[in-house]
């Protein structure tokens, strides 16, 4: 062997394509080495995706042996046969455990944090057990906290907190930390016993963690160890190097403290770490610039001195573009072009950003020219097909059953994959038709669908079972009685009618993925322990272990065009490299909650502080910067407020402004780019000239006589005066408005089940108020809110409120019986004109006999038109009076009309009177007459002719195309329909 050393401790700058690096030198260094040189090295690497990147980088260079890669995470590839430790538990059956613990500590201080919450409290204390034996730290660390002013909160804390420090005493279960701590020791007793003689490399870890600190130094005092650092700043002034180590607990923040950290531990100099490979950083007047924009707070006094003496700012910025955004969407739109303009030159293009919403629409935005970027995210479980599936039947089972959920159940993709499937579809839509929305079913169940006839019995009676199950209370069952009955619900559910179980929905990717969380969960159940856990507590850990995994499909769409996540900085570059959502709070990321410990007190346990994570995303930031051609991405406002600058664009943009002319005009130019292609994104959203001339104009239609409505009700007037379109939508084309899926307490609700207790009571006491009237008209409404209101919580409510109108009500009920008698309640009216032909209907609420004369109520339970809308557009109890002088209703003779009111029953009662002057009504007759008159003579269905205050969506008005035009748009006549 020629080659150099495999020795000591190396380093590649940032800009570098760090992969290619370690293989690169690792050729060198094994010089003309015979083949099986190669497959006696080990490479331990920090993530699984560095590992495959060197292997890729390998197979560039030709057939070759691969060498050993494995994670320093996982070390049992180093560890002779049998001596890798194995968990005694695992990471969720650890936190189940805890679970248990956490649930009976709950219930001694009941004060601390909802039941609901022990699994989120038991994760994090499975959290922090995992870093305190990563870390070494033993459980007395937690005792010796000094809390100050905090003692009474703390010895509160510090209850839960002995259940991590008295887990070993009292449990003593291997977990995957301790596990991994174990294999460590191991593998350093058995280097210390019998050094390996073939090479060890550690490449591309920050020695950001105590094991891998250790595995390091033992690394280095190997024979053949070698340590790869990446990304250390050559640029960086020995004395501010120095600073960031200088005092405890350091600069942590700055993306070199891990490198510094190690080397000071070392005893070794920056000087004292050559280089691995041999190939420049490809922008070193660019490192050079993040170099000092990136000094830690403290010593930034440097810019002043340091920035003019910067060499090569042009040469610096001219591959930066500096996208300011005014919105996410423009910043999506901008980065997808951008991505799309590389593709086109044939060059590769890479999104770095940690925001999955970002990457998310601009793979939406790249999908309009048929570009699929490879997302080494991948998309999250429970945003696949069958994690949705699962998670949304665990929010379903232990209640009853509402309409919506069941019609997403029975359209969703997986289910009835084992039987029939376009035959299931058929069903469920006439199902959803009749029974769900036709019929308002709130709450469908088994009895509701055996007295629906519009499926085949066999598919009746499947459904008819999930949903017996489904609502079935779960009250006493545990949490392996949850897994194990939900994975049969999801089985009976995919498979349909007579179907193989579970039907497709474990096939693929994702349906793998899912059943092993599943599996998973039924296993380590029992560790949740016989204790009765509610359903929604089942659905909760289901859907935080569903959020944890990721889908990544095994193919590459566009190898072209990557989404990486921050990590990836380190491990791949590309062309062009775009730094999207640079925003704080989105990169670097908000530190976590610590429910337990403060920063204070985790520096005294000797615990990782919040500023290590600000860090590493720091260095992952300084390494994707240093690419040939990068752009530095935000959005300055977000849906709800404006967005603050990532603190890293804070210090470039920050450096460049104050540092002279050149940096000014340098910057400058970024920003100018960065609009160029705002302004180009800008572009895709805005229609031309010529399609905004295409915009529907405010519609007219003109129908012919024969096909026009004769018949119409007195709620009907209105919507003619108003918005003579929908008539014509409704009666002249026939569409009707599906009924709503989504079913909830509202005033429609309200309003129907108010009628109908007004409407018994007074069939019940037409004459005089009984004894207990208003204990009587209380239980009358509460009758028919069982009917008509399926909500326990919105019938307290409305009665609540009920009780407090009804001592004015039946003062006024009282008062009506004296002057008359309630004879016909709801009844129905017919009036025939002949001029034109036409025939008025009306159902009125209720009409009172006051010796020769009728008193007409209608009931209210939101507010009453007022007296100028009545006498424009809500003619409804003026028809209805007029229909009864002329002898309409066939329960009432021809009559004189003595009072016409609307009694509003809402959060209190009022009586509010029409005017009814005999001229009046016949005026009213004649206004009708001639409107009728003037529509069967061709008048046109104008909409929304006169909307006047309407801020409510019109069934119609998209049918209308309104928003293409608006109210003060002349309207168009169009002739429809044949003469």
């Amino acid at each position: 062997m020629n080659g150099a050393p495999i020795r000591g401790l190396h380093h590649e700058p940032p800009g570098v394509d760090f992969s290619r690096m370690v293989v690169a030198g690792l050729r060198r260094r094994l010089g003309d080495a015979p083949p099986e040189a190669l497959a006696r090295v080990t490479i331990l690497v920090n993530t699984s995706r560095m590992a495959r990147r060197i292997e890729a980088a390998l197979a560039e260079t030709g057939a070759t042996l691969l060498p050993r890669i494995g994670l320093v995470s996982d070390l049992a590839l180093l560890l002779p046969p049998g001596r890798a430790p194995q968990p005694e538990i695992g990471g969720l059956a650890l936190r189940l455990r805890l679970t248990t613990l956490v649930d009976a500590a709950l219930r001694r201080s009941p004060d601390l944090a909802p039941p609901a919450a022990a699994f989120d409290l038991a994760s994090s204390l499975a959290t922090l057990l995992g870093e305190m034996q990563e870390e070494g730290i033993d459980p007395s660390a937690l005792e010796a906290i000094d809390a100050g002013d905090l003692s009474h909160h703390w010895a509160r804390n510090l209850d839960f907190l002995r259940i991590v420090a008295d887990w070993q005493s009292r449990d003593g279960s291997l977990t995957e930390a301790g596990a991994q701590a174990v294999a460590l020791d191991r593998l350093l007793d058995h280097w210390r016993a019998a050094p390996p003689a073939d090479p060890v490399i550690v490449a591309g870890s920050t020695a950001s963690r105590t094991p891998t600190r250790r595995l390091i130094r033992a690394v280095l005092d190997l024979p053949q160890g070698a340590v790869i650092l990446p990304g250390l700043d050559g640029d960086m002034p020995d004395p501010a190097w120095a600073a960031l180590t200088a005092e405890a607990p350091g600069e942590q923040d700055h993306p070199q403290y891990r490198h510094a950290a190690l080397l000071a531990e070392l005893g070794l100099r920056r000087a004292d770490v050559p280089r691995w490979g041999d190939a420049g950083p490809v922008a070193p007047a660019r490192n050079a610039l993040l170099s000092l924009a990136l000094r830690p707070a403290p010593a930034t006094d440097a810019w002043r001195t340091e920035g003019p003496e910067l060499a090569d700012l042009a040469e610096a910025c001219a591959g930066i573009t500096l996208l300011e955004a005014p919105s996410p969407a423009a910043e999506a739109a901008a980065i997808a072009l951008g991505l799309r303009g590389a593709v086109a030159e044939g060059r590769r293009a890479a999104l770095i950003t940690p925001d999955r919403v970002l990457s998310r629409q601009v793979a939406a935005q790249l999908d309009r020219w048929g570009i699929e970027a490879d997302d080494s995210a991948g998309r999250p479980l429970n945003q696949s097909a069958p994690g949705r599936l699962l998670l949304h039947v665990a929010e379903m089972r232990g209640r009853p059953v509402e309409a919506e959920d069941l019609a997403i159940l029975l359209k969703h993709p997986l289910t009835a994959t084992g039987s029939d499937r376009l035959e299931h579809l058929a069903h469920a839509r006439r199902l959803e038709l009749e029974l769900l929305r036709r019929n308002q079913t709130a709450f469908p169940d088994a009895a509701a669908l055996a007295a629906w006839s519009g499926a085949p019995e066999a598919w009746r009676a499947w459904l008819g079972g999930l949903l017996e199950d489904l609502a079935a209370p779960t009250d006493g069952a545990d949490l392996s009685d949850h897994a194990r009955g939900h994975l049969d619900l999801v089985e009976r559910l995919g498979a349909g009618p007579g179907g193989a179980p579970g039907g497709a929905i474990w096939d693929g990717t994702a349906g793998r993925l899912a059943r092993r969380v599943a599996d998973t969960l039924a296993e380590a159940a029992p560790e949740r322990g016989p204790a009765p856990v509610p359903a929604a507590d089942h659905a909760r850990i289901l859907g935080a272990l569903l959020a944890a995994e990721e889908v990544r499909e095994s193919y590459a769409p566009r190898p072209d065009v990557m989404i990486w996540g921050a990590l990836e900085a380190r491990v791949r570059t590309a062309d062009l490299v775009i730094l999207g959502g640079l925003n704080d709070g989105t990169w670097p990321d908000s530190p976590g909650v610590d429910p337990w410990l403060n920063r204070a007190m985790r520096r005294q346990a000797g615990l990782r502080l919040s500023e290590r994570t600000v860090g590493l995303s720091a260095h992952d930031f300084q390494q994707a910067a240093a690419g040939p051609e990068i752009w530095l991405s935000r959005a300055v406002r977000d849906a709800e407020t404006d967005t603050v600058p990532s603190r890293w664009l804070n210090r470039l943009t920050g450096l460049l402004a104050g540092i002279g002319p050149e940096a000014e005009a340098a910057l400058g130019a970024m920003r100018r780019r960065g609009a160029d292609w705002l302004a180009q994104g800008a572009r895709l959203e805005t229609p031309d000239h010529r399609h905004a001339a295409d915009a529907a104009p405010r519609p007219a239609p003109n129908p012919p006589a024969r096909t026009r409505p004769t018949e119409l009700g007195v709620t009907a007037i209105e919507t003619l005066i108003r918005d003579p379109y929908a008539i014509y939508a409704r009666r002249v084309l026939r569409l009707r408005p599906l009924d709503p899926l989504r079913l909830g307490p509202d005033a429609r609700v309200r309003g129907r089940a108010v009628h109908d207790a007004m409407e018994a009571f007074s069939r019940a006491y037409p004459d005089a108020l009984p004894p207990e009237a208003d204990a009587r008209l209380h239980g009358m409404l509460a009758t028919s809110l069982e009917d008509a209101a399926p909500w326990p919580g919105a019938r307290r409510l409305w009665l609540g409120k009920f009780a407090r109108v009804l001592p004015d009500l039946l003062t006024a009920e009282a008062a009506r019986r004296i002057e008359g008698r309630p004879t016909a309640l709801e009844e129905e009216g017919r009036l025939v004109l002949t001029e034109p032909p036409f025939t008025l209907t009306a159902r009125a609420d209720r009409m009172d006999l006051r010796g020769d004369a009728v008193a007409i109520y209608d009931y209210k339970t939101g507010p009453a038109p007022s007296e100028k809308q009545q006498k424009v557009f809500a003619k409804q109890l003026l028809l209805e009076a007029m229909m009864v002088q002329r002898g309409a209703f066939p329960g009432l003779t021809q009559r004189r009309v003595d009072e016409v009111a609307y009694l509003s029953i809402g959060s209190g009662y009022k009586a509010q009177r029409v005017e009814t002057e005999d001229d009046l009504l016949e005026a009213t007759y004649h206004e009708l007459a001639d409107l009728l008159l003037r529509y069967a003579e061709g008048q046109p269905y104008i909409a929304r002719l006169a909307p006047d205050v309407m801020t409510y969506a019109g069934d119609y008005d998209h049918l209308s195309r309104f928003g293409e035009w608006d109210d003060t748009v002349s309207a168009t006549i169009i002739p429809v329909g044949r003469p």
